[in-house]
């Protein structure tokens, strides 16, 4: 393909990416991959420039573009070259017209623009967020034990004695270590919250937004499956991702609990104060996550804003229900907004004056209320408000 079929490319990808977060679609990776089986004629270099496009135009632009076209000329006010590939050559996109639209370039929307301002996201920290991710991963100690070998040389030691890094693309799912359940895919700001909840041998351990159990496989670690491990969550498909991520990982997972949305305490009456430790990761708009999704920004609106902080809220309470005397609650989110994070906090603190906040000590991590935020910029993690209270 010629460098400007490639820009043509981006654009009609863009064109379905932009479609699709105005209607609640397929995530760009999704689309991504569908343009390239269609496509078959465009090779591994092609594939690899029109991708980098795509990400590239997505991250320049603020609020939502009127098309792929006006996402790409965006692209184009910060890298001029790409001006001299519209063309109008064979595959190519049409030559530029004078006044034609271009799309605004920011964070994100404005209205969400304001909500990071109000929750003390400075600039730097707010264009981190739109930085690339590179590939963190943890060694998983339930078939790895301290000091033996297995793990390939070259990652980057972390704060955390168990993360590495390596950089952005490294196929570490094709590593037979990985393959073997020795190491695991995950961001280290993830790996934090683990290590926030303070799960030792011995505990009885709620996940209760367990997901695809990324973080409940952290936590069996920590346990060295010695103790009570429960996943819980609403997703039927992301729950079902965990039982043969849990066998390769040799991670002995108690119970897995599918919840009915709205009615999670039923199908938890049994558990009803008797977890040491309850985590909850809850549902969040992903602010923090935009390095690895940027097109979500597009995706959030105002009203699923507020039902999202509400959602929160009563996970929050209910989490507290399971936990006994001496107990703790991770609360977490991969958001750096105040409404979703210290606002929370603050506001369980204020109507449930005898429980306190206790937050774990944590190597990285910027003080905020009663917990602490991560950012890319600072501490090179995605975004993350991180906060433990207790139960006397």
């Amino acid at each position: 393909m010629t460098p400007s079929a490639r820009v043509q490319a981006a654009i009609e990808i863009l064109d379905g990416i932009i479609t699709a977060a105005r209607g609640q679609g397929p995530p760009a990776d999704r689309l991504i991959a569908q343009w390239f089986k269609d496509h078959r004629f465009a090779g591994s270099k092609d594939k690899r420039a029109i991708r980098e496009l795509v990400y590239d135009a997505i991250r320049a632009c603020g609020p939502v573009p009127s098309s792929g076209r006006a996402a790409m000329l965006g692209l184009a006010e910060e890298q001029a070259d790409l001006r001299d590939r519209f063309d109008g050559s064979n595959y190519g996109p049409a030559a530029i017209e004078e006044d034609e639209s271009v799309a605004a370039g920011g964070i994100a929307p404005e209205w969400l623009e304001n909500l990071l301002i109000a929750s003390t996201v400075g600039e730097d920290e707010a264009k981190g967020l739109l930085a690339r991710a590179p590939l963190d991963t943890r060694i998983n100690r339930v078939k790895l034990p301290a000091g033996s070998d297995g793990i390939p040389e070259g990652g980057e030691a972390l704060p955390l004695p168990d993360a590495l890094r390596f950089p952005a693309g490294t196929q570490v799912m094709t590593w037979e270590a990985w393959s073997a359940g020795l190491i695991e895919v995950q961001d280290l700001g993830s790996q934090l919250a683990c290590a926030a909840v303070g799960a030792a041998p011995g505990d009885s351990v709620i996940d209760l937004c367990a997901g695809a159990g990324g973080k409940t496989l952290a936590l069996a670690a920590a346990m060295a499956n010695d103790g009570t491990l429960v996943a819980a969550d609403t997703d039927r498909r992301r729950l079902s991702q965990l039982p043969p991520r849990a066998e390769r990982a040799g991670a002995r997972i108690a119970e897995t609990l599918l919840l009915d949305p709205g009615q999670e305490a039923q199908a938890l009456e049994s558990w009803q104060g008797r977890a040491d430790h309850v985590l909850v990761d809850a549902p969040c708009s992903g602010t923090g996550t935009w390095r690895r999704n940027p097109e979500a920004r597009w995706r959030i609106t105002p009203k699923e804003l507020e039902k999202l902080v509400q959602v929160q809220a009563r996970l929050l309470r209910l989490a507290a229900t399971l936990v006994k005397s001496g107990g703790h609650v991770t609360y977490v989110t991969c958001s750096l907004l105040d409404d979703e994070g210290k606002n929370q906090i603050d506001a369980f603190l204020a109507e449930n004056p005898d429980w306190r906040a206790d937050m774990a000590e944590l190597p990285l991590g910027t003080p905020h209320g009663a917990g602490v935020r991560l950012f890319p910029s600072t501490h090179g993690t995605d975004g993350f408000f991180i906060a433990r209270i207790g139960r006397p």
